[in-house]
């Protein structure tokens, strides 16, 4: 296969890279809007006045909001509760609890509560007994659950105070009223109707089946709680001329969906912008922007810190290897450990959450004007070069922290020890004079933060070779508009002149700020740049003899025989930096299609899958794991994919296995039968007889020729000598004469096998496929072995009733209805007749929805058509 052929042309790789980077450039857009119009809403507010309104907040209001937020958060954890009930689950509470405050603390802040809350939960409860369906019903249960009573409460309040939002809908408030009063019955009659006798209901293409009456009821309270102990937390900070509770409540209702649906994280920009717009015009700006800075501050980044710390706390506890004490404490650490257990591998996103905004602080604070009296001090007693040098070396820090984070993302090791090394250095500029302890302070707990996760930045890729995704260039693009947003909103009265650039005084702030704002915008440019031009570009080859062998005993070591499948030759490998793992992959139209997960130790599958995603994508691709277990769903949720299922795949387990019993009666008849037809089976161990090899071919050749099909490849392997004669061979003979054959695949421990080549004459008995089957097993089960497996049913355990998913519906529906041009259903049966355990199989792809590009792809693979399609 051509590189060539495997790359698109660029127009088709601009236009894919354009529709993936479409989400992040509409939230970057958001962004800016809300920049915007914060920056006129803002045009006579003086941040003197905003810091010194935070610093006279009486510590009372700031512990009541503190308590608000607390209960707000408890609300929040009784989301997961009321969905569970939804799903008739029962999970330990201190487990529930713990699992949905680290999901909101984190996913609040990140402003990803679905993807984030959801992998918090998949590691949460998948170990506890829940399956895909019940974990993804739950994170959508949360969401329309929020959302739904969000609007109720906004509507709400907006019919008792129709003149909340008159400031931005230009509407008579008696309109208003009615409005809201019909959007509310709109939703609340279906909505009661559907749950009365547990209806569905359908809202374009999804469909939601409704909650009983009695978890309706019970997440009503939760709801109001949230949203009124989340709005109260503002409320309280709120200088006096505020308006009414409730016409308050009607305004956050509408700036909380706002932010939502912009997708910018925490609704930074677009939040704050409606509720400036939406307060009375007598209170002061500077009031109330103080008192949004002081919101951000306790219900995002307090809890975010608490939970930081925590999880860092369990891990460091973890890490010496110390059990949990016996005491009362112990017991109640003992019951919540699969809540925090279950967080630690989201460490390198909260971390480099944490590393992003440190460097956004630490950049910003360069660029504002002393905010202090002390600080203002202490510029006149210091000389000149500390303070240029400070703010300057500031900054820089910043700016590089910021660039670090992407990095910190891939879980790099060299980015991990990197952000060390920076934030060590920013604590000695923090304090040269004028000092800000409060900064040194903050940037060595990150520090201590950081130190028991040091384990999970284990990747050994050079830094700058980093693929700049669309989510990290909207990133730096939002970084960079706060540093010009912050420098024009503390500088907007000082009058602009070249002169700027190049004065040097302990008053002259705006210059020092001028340059400073430079050079962390040319430090962030910079990186991304050596990101963007560093990156190289993985060129997919056939595997050369070296390649083979290094796959195949790493293969051999992995206990999962449908790894062997990299011998075939027809995948390209990627080998992990240590060639410890390997992901064996082929292109095909749009796609880069892995056959199943990384294989190898974990640390090192881990680093190769998010090498083959990065690679992918850097090609203009999508990179896909086709036919992957459960064993790597985590890893996938951490590359970002979306799970599709394909089907499940059988495995029998040996040492059970046996005819007898009334269960077995009709494998125990065919087997007889077979018997008496005079069917054997041999084992013929590698390497085989030429002669064999020929025999082999006739029939293979007849079972093409009765299908009019031909050899197929990519999760299968080809009638090839060379091929065969690896492994060991099924021999299935009727009076001395081969019927039928099929090629074995073992695992080096001999513990595990399945089957490859399944072929038989058209003049086979018809139970022959039956017996190879039944005999073999019981031959393998006398060797030893523990597991067989009988591969995939595809399509089959697909459960639209409970996903609600139109892929699972789509697949549900050619399952039952698809036997013309496959037996999908009868394979099932034919495999249930061993009793075999069903493992669920998916597809993962980076988009959501239905993967038929991608089974496209794939299906062009195993035809044994070439990359373009054509053959």
């Amino acid at each position: 296969m051509s590189h060539e052929a495997n790359i698109p042309e660029n127009t088709s790789a601009l236009g894919w890279r354009l529709r993936a980077a479409a989400p992040y450039l509409a939230a970057v857009a958001l962004f800016l809007l809300g920049l915007l119009a914060l920056y006129h809403l803002l045009a006579p507010v003086d941040l003197h006045e905003v810091a010194a309104q935070v610093h006279a907040t009486p510590w009372t209001v700031t512990g009541l909001a503190l308590a608000s937020t607390l209960a707000g958060y408890l609300c929040l954890a009784g989301y997961d509760w009321s969905a569970l009930r939804y799903r008739g689950k029962s999970l330990p509470p201190p487990v529930v609890l713990s699992g949905g405050l680290m999901a909101y603390a984190f996913g609040n802040t990140l402003g990803l509560t679905p993807i984030s809350g959801g992998a918090v939960r998949w590691r949460v409860y998948s170990g506890l007994g829940l399956d895909g369906y019940d974990i993804a019903a739950i994170s959508t249960f949360t969401s329309v659950s929020f959302g739904v009573m969000t609007t109720l409460v906004g509507l709400g309040a907006l019919a008792l105070h129709p003149t909340a939002l008159t400031a931005m809908i230009p509407v008579a408030p008696a309109t208003i009223r009615v409005w809201a009063l019909l959007a509310i019955a709109a939703i609340v009659v279906p909505l009661v109707w559907a749950a009365w006798g547990e209806r569905a209901v359908t809202l374009g293409r999804f469909t939601l089946r409704a909650p009983r009456l009695s978890v309706l009821a019970g997440q009503v309270p939760i709801s109001l709680g949230d949203l009124t102990f989340s709005a109260l937390t503002l409320y309280l900070l709120l200088p006096d001329g505020a308006p009414g509770f409730f016409t308050f409540v009607a305004v956050f209702a509408a700036a909380t969906m706002a932010g939502v649906i912009s997708h910018v994280p925490g609704g930074i920009g677009v939040f704050e912008a409606i509720i400036l717009a939406a307060m009375p015009a007598a209170m002061p700006p500077a009031q109330v922007a103080a008192a949004l800075l002081l919101y951000r501050l306790i219900y995002y980044m307090v809890p975010f810190a608490l939970a930081l710390v925590t999880m860092a706390l369990f891990e460091g506890w973890r890490l010496v290897g110390r059990p949990l004490p016996g005491s009362r404490l112990g017991r109640a650490l003992a019951l919540v450990e699969p809540g925090l257990r279950a967080v630690s591998p989201l460490a390198p996103l909260v971390l480099a959450a944490m590393t992003f905004g440190s460097g956004l602080w630490m950049s910003l604070s360069a660029l504002l004007p002393p905010l202090t009296e002390a600080a203002e001090t202490a510029e006149t007693l210091f000389p000149l070069a500390f303070i240029e040098g400070s703010v300057l070396l500031s900054s820089t820090l910043g700016a590089a922290l910021i660039v670090l984070s992407l990095g910190l993302l891939r879980r790099s090791a060299g980015a991990f020890w990197l952000t060390l090394a920076v934030m060590a250095g920013g604590i000695v500029v923090a304090m040269i004079p004028p000092s800000d302890y409060r900064q040194a302070a903050t940037l060595a707990l990150a520090i201590l933060i950081m130190q028991p996760f040091r384990r999970a930045f284990h990747r050994k890729a050079v830094l700058t070779h980093a693929v700049l995704t669309p989510g990290g260039l909207a990133m730096l693009a939002i970084a960079a508009t706060g540093f010009g947003f912050a420098l024009f909103l503390a500088y907007k009265s000082t009058p602009y002149a070249n002169e700027l650039w190049w004065q040097f005084a302990t008053d002259s702030r705006a210059p020092r700020a001028l340059r400073a704002s430079l050079l962390a915008g040319l430090t962030l440019g910079l990186g991304a740049l050596v990101m963007l031009l560093r990156t190289p570009r993985y060129r997919p080859l056939p595997p050369s003899a070296e390649d083979l062998a290094a796959a195949g005993r790493i293969a051999t070591a992995s206990g999962h025989p449908d790894t062997m499948l990299v011998l075939t030759g027809d995948k390209s490998v990627m080998f992990s930096r240590d060639r410890r793992a390997f992901v064996m992959f082929a292109p095909s139209g749009r796609s880069w299609l892995a056959y199943g997960g990384p294989v190898g130790p974990p640390d090192a599958a881990n680093e190769v899958a998010y090498d083959f995603a990065e690679a992918a994508r850097n090609s203009g691709m999508a990179p896909v794991f086709y036919e992957i277990g459960p064993d790597d769903v985590t890893l996938m949720l951490a590359l970002g994919m979306t799970l599709h299922k394909m089907g499940e795949a059988a495995e029998v387990a040996l040492p059970g296995f046996s005819l007898d019993g009334p269960g077995r009666k009709r494998l125990r008849a065919a087997h007889a039968r077979g018997l008496r037809d005079g069917l054997s089976l041999d084992l013929s161990a590698p390497p085989h007889d030429p002669a064999l090899i020929a025999a082999l071919r006739e029939i293979s050749d007849d079972w093409l020729a009765a299908r009019n099909a031909r050899e197929k490849g990519f999760s299968v392997g080809r009638f090839d000598p060379d091929w065969l004669d690896r492994w060991p061979v099924a021999l299935v003979r009727q009076h001395g004469r081969i019927m039928a054959f099929a090629n074995l695949l073992p695992t080096g421990d001999g513990q595990a096998a399945t089957i490859d080549l399944m072929r038989h004459r058209h003049d086979a008995p018809p139970e022959t496929m039956e017996f190879l089957f039944t005999a073999l097993m019981l031959a393998l089960k006398d060797r030893g072995y523990a597991r067989f497996s009988l591969g995939m049913a595809p399509l089959s355990g697909l459960q639209p009733e409970r996903s609600r998913r139109l892929w699972d519906r789509f697949g549900a529906l050619i399952y039952r209805h698809g036997g013309s041009f496959y037996n999908f259903a009868g394979l099932r049966a034919f495999k249930e007749k061993f009793a075999p355990e069903w493992r669920p199989h998916y597809l993962a792809a980076p988009s959501r929805l239905p993967p038929l590009r991608p089974l496209a792809d794939a299906a062009r693979l195993i035809a044994g058509k070439p990359p373009n399609g054509r053959g």
